[in-house]
């Protein structure tokens, strides 16, 4: 047996690696031409005869460069406190890692939880509104506005001859006349904006004169009287009127039945524009023109008929 070298008593220092129960030493022995060690076991009697051969040189670069590479990359504290140190600083950024992303989850999910919280809480708005705009709206139903039309004056009422636009001799009719119109507006919450079509004055289906009512606001609670003027002037009769063939000369004698028609139209606005309630009047009046009550009210509360 030779001693033994440097190069074989070099090895790892295995003072940092945890202590386990002693294994058996090895022994590694080198031939006298120095081409290679042979390494075996000697604390074991058993060991197979069949020996592994290496260059020494080789060997021993070897494990100086995985020693140092081993040490280097892992980095390993050759103490139990350094140890333990690592071992609790590790601890400790796990611990503030999982509750920096609990924190992270916990606000996500609040804010989610809020968003959805807004969007029903916007819902519950949107149908409380509704509900109540509905209710406003069939409310206003139950105060429908009063109208009535009280009277109609006929001014004066003149028949001459005369030519159309067309040069064609025909009798030509002026009337002038004024009705008077009762409106009332029995709501206690909101006003109404009130506007007519043209009032029209037939024979049957030949208009004689039309006049247009001007519109107006009527406050909560509240009423007037409005007075329009419905005239025609010049109109062609072309015969249609042959009640009138005598008119000329007997003028207080003439008895001519005619209709007053018009629809008159309220708009109420109860909540702004969100909220608002039309009423529709139609209304068509009797009444005879007669020469013998020109510039006297003729009474047409009873005359005339509304939907």
């Amino acid at each position: 047996m030779h001693a033994k070298t440097d190069s074989d008593g070099t090895s790892l220092d295995n003072s940092w690696l945890p202590r386990s129960p002693r294994r058996p030493l090895y022994y590694v022995q080198s031939p006298s031409n120095h081409d290679a060690e042979k390494m075996s076991y000697g604390s074991s009697p058993t060991v197979s005869p069949a020996h592994l051969y290496y260059h020494s040189s080789p060997i021993h670069h070897s494990r100086e460069s995985s020693a140092s590479i081993f040490s280097n990359s892992l980095k390993i504290p050759r103490s139990l406190s350094a140890w333990k140190h690592i071992r609790i600083g590790d601890q400790d950024d796990a611990v503030h890692d999982g509750a920096e992303g609990d924190k992270d989850g916990d606000d996500w999910g609040s804010g989610a939880r809020n968003v959805r919280l807004y969007f029903i809480g916007f819902l519950f708005f949107v149908l409380l509104f509704t509900v109540f705009c509905l209710i406003l709206w069939g409310a206003s139903k139950a105060y429908e506005p009063e109208i009535s039309v009280k009277s109609m004056v006929f001014e004066n009422f003149y028949v001459q001859a005369g030519n159309d636009q067309s040069g064609v001799p025909t009798d030509m009719l002026s009337l002038n006349s004024t009705v008077r119109i009762h409106y009332k507006n029995p709501a206690t919450f909101f006003a109404v904006h009130v506007t007519s079509t043209p009032l029209e004055i037939h024979y049957f289906q030949l208009k004689l004169a039309s006049g247009q009512m001007k519109k107006f606001s009527q406050s909560r609670k509240s009423k007037r009287t409005v007075a329009t003027v419905v005239h025609g002037s010049q109109v062609p009769v072309y015969g249609g009127l042959p009640l009138l063939s005598n008119a000329r000369a007997h003028g207080n004698k003439v008895a001519l039945p005619l209709n007053l028609t018009f629809v008159l139209r309220s708009r109420a606005y109860i909540l702004g524009r969100l909220v608002k309630s039309k009423f529709h009047k139609r209304v068509r009046c009797a009444v005879a023109l007669t020469g013998q009550k020109l510039g006297k009210p003729h009474r047409l509360t009873h005359a005339c008929v509304y939907h």
